[in-house]
């Protein structure tokens, strides 16, 4: 038997439905808001107790970018992080392949002071006698233990044409230089032929100019006769994947090279290469410095089987951030994907296994960089 019900039943029946939908949501909705006006009470409530009670100063936008740097903090991931105005700028400068400075690489040492890692080419630095691992033990007439590190390397920050008095301990004698900050674009790759006619290209990152940097020093050496390649990015931290893209081109064949999945589910295409391939022996060096963008040039050559690695364990960094800038000046940069070639799995927090592991143990002796010689000269023979 069907049973009928009257319209003015099931117009009540569908009241009550929408009714119960709607104070459901608005319970859920006010939960979601008591947490977060608790959050902004206590919020507001440290700062009326810091403004009573601090014995200093305080600088409004100090606050500010503090308390977005901890937003930021608090989501536990290690590559997201929020920089202020300043760190934005200079974030922007070095991923174009510039920058205003002296010219070096810094290191903190466990020592205290700053340790002189690397020294860029057409630097300023470049002009003294200056060298790596020597020590700047004060910037501007203040000693580094006393100022600390991080603001002594701030303190270094300026402008084009500014000069900067920097003390440098080697050997245990200090010495005074007075250089100026100038306009520096960042050599990121290199080259050179080796014996046997093998090509060999350091790429030390992979910034905007990264890449025509790149496709010169291939093009050169393939020019020259190249009859195979070693690709060094040890030490290479990763950077633009557009950059990457535009590098792995010439080398892989045709098709999708790499993939991201984001948050919701959903792929997208991030590396892709044209008909034009290169069909030559080759050999990438790797360590544990080798990350991100640099993991991603190896891990490509490799599932599509034109190079074998050389080396040690990769650092493991499988995910992609995007850059947002905020109305301040500032940017958030947030970890929104994870990514992988489109022949393998994820090497995020596991790392790349290199073909031939060779470890450095004798800062004299480079063993795996004579490995790859070793056999980028038998590939070619």
């Amino acid at each position: 038997m069907n049973k009928k019900i009257s319209l003015g039943l099931m117009i009540s029946l569908i009241a009550i439905a929408s009714a119960t939908t709607f104070i459901l949501t608005y319970f859920f909705s006010l939960q979601s808001f008591s947490k977060k006006t608790e959050k902004y009470d206590a919020l507001q409530a440290i700062d009326s107790y810091v403004r009573e009670n601090f014995y200093g100063d305080i600088d409004e936008n100090d606050i500010n970018d503090g308390i977005l740097k901890g937003y930021i903090s608090g989501l536990n991931d290690r590559y997201s992080r929020y920089l202020t105005a300043d760190e934005f700028a200079d974030e922007k400068s070095e991923n174009a392949g510039e920058m205003t400075g002296l010219g070096f690489t810094l290191e903190e040492d466990e020592n205290g002071y700053i340790r002189i890692a690397e020294i860029m080419p057409d630097s300023p630095v470049s002009e003294t006698d200056i060298k790596p691992d020597d020590f700047i033990v004060a910037v501007n007439g203040v000693d580094v233990l006393e100022m600390g590190f991080d603001k002594s390397i701030e303190s270094m920050s300026g402008t084009d044409g500014e000069e900067i008095t920097i003390t440098v301990r080697h050997d245990g004698a200090d010495r005074d230089y007075t250089l100026t900050r100038r306009h520096i674009d960042i050599v990121t790759v290199t080259g050179e032929m080796l014996d046997n006619n093998a090509g060999y290209i350091k790429i030390s990152g992979f910034k905007q100019n990264t890449s025509q940097q790149f496709n010169d020093i291939f093009e050169k050496l393939k020019n020259d006769g190249a009859k195979g390649f070693i690709f060094d990015v040890r030490e290479n931290g990763g950077g633009l994947l557009t950059s990457l893209e535009k590098c792995l081109d010439p080398l892989l064949p045709e098709g999708i090279i790499a993939t991201a999945e984001y948050s919701d589910g959903h792929t997208e295409t991030i590396v892709n290469s044209d008909k034009s391939e290169t069909n030559l022996p080759m050999v990438v060096l790797i360590n544990g410095h080798t990350a991100s963008a640099a993991e991603l040039f190896a891990a490509s050559l490799k599932d599509f089987d034109k190079a074998e690695l050389v080396g040690s364990q990769t650092y493991g960094k499988g995910v992609m951030q995007t850059t947002t800038e905020l109305s301040n000046g500032g940017a958030v940069v947030l970890t929104i994907a994870e990514y992988k070639t489109s022949v393998s799995e994820c090497y995020d927090g596991v790392g790349l296994t290199p073909d031939y592991t060779v470890e450095n143990e004798n800062d004299d002796t480079d063993e795996q960089y004579n490995k790859a010689v070793e056999i980028i000269n038998d590939r070619i023979s």
